[in-house]
This record gives C-alpha cells, structure tokens and sequence, in this order.
C-alpha cells in the first residue's frame, strides 16, 4: 500500500485528483469515455453486422473499421493508466477494477480473434458469415458492455476514493 500511496503522491496524479481545473480529471474522463465509445461502439457495429441485423450489407467493408477501435484503445490505455494512477489505492485493490480489466483484456482479444478469424476468412467475401462469427459477436457484446458497466461500478462499490477506511457496500 506505501508504494501505491507514493505514486498517488506523484504531482501529476495530485494534480489530476485534485485540480479544479477542466484540463484534469474531466478532461481524462471525457477522453476515456470518448475512446471506449470508439472501441466497444465500433466493434458493436461490427458484432450486429454478423448477427444479421443489417442482412443485406456487405460486412467485409467493415474490417477497415479496426483503425478507428485501436484508436480508441490506445486513448483508452493512456487515460485509463493516467487515471488509475491518480487513484492507486483505491483503483489497484479493487476487485470491480480488475473485473473490468478482464472484460477489457478478453474483448480486446475477441477483436484480433475477430480479424484473424472472421475476416480473413474467404467466405466471407462471398456474402456468406463464417461458423462461429455469430458466437463470437455475441461474446465481444457482453464483454464490452460487462467493461462499461464495471467501469461505472468503480464509483459506487468498494473503497471510497480520499476517504480511508470507508467502503461503499
């Protein structure tokens, strides 16, 4: 906890924990949710396309979407470490955060397993969905929306943020 409460004690992290400023901890916010709505809302578009919400639409098109969703990621990983370290001893402990970190981390890997897999294969420049697209789709879904949702829990369950020893519950 002493190394957590030293890196929380960096003047940067103070400064986006505490600063009135817009430029701090809002604007890290806006910029995460900004880049999850990249990654999770691209790869949803994605995801629908091979459940057949939009049958008569070529889905092959939509692999130059990846750009845009590692975009997000990469915003994603910037803020999200920025943010996390401003608030390590309550962040790192937390069992939410970590839920959230492997619904990231699996989603993340759906998304190359995605391209790999779905995309790469030639059928599907045929018009015809690959075995298993549909499993995968679905996945990718529920591990994004279980990432936002756990990622909005991180302010209402566990450790309360400044305030040692209180724990919402």
């Amino acid at each position: 906890m002493h190394f957590l409460e030293w890196i929380e004690s960096w003047s940067f992290c103070t400064w986006i924990r505490e600063s009135s400023s817009v430029w701090a901890d809002p604007m890290f916010l806006f910029l995460h949710t900004l880049g999850m709505s990249m990654i999770a809302g691209v790869s949803a578009v994605i995801d629908l396309a091979f459940l057949g919400f939009w049958p008569k639409v070529s889905i092959k098109p939509l692999e130059r979407l990846y750009p845009l969703m590692w975009a997000g990621f990469w915003i994603n990983a910037v803020t999200g470490t920025v943010l996390m370290l401003a608030d390590a001893t309550t962040r790192i402990p937390s069992i939410v955060f970590w839920t959230k970190m492997v619904f990231v981390f699996v989603g993340v890997w759906l998304l190359i397993v995605i391209r790999k897999k779905i995309f790469g294969d030639p059928d599907l420049e045929q018009g015809r969905i690959p075995a298993g697209a549909r499993g995968l789709a679905m996945a990718s879904i529920f591990c994004w929306l279980a990432a936002i949702e756990a990622g909005r829990l991180l302010a209402y369950l566990g450790p309360v943020s400044g305030l040692t020893g209180i724990s919402n519950r």
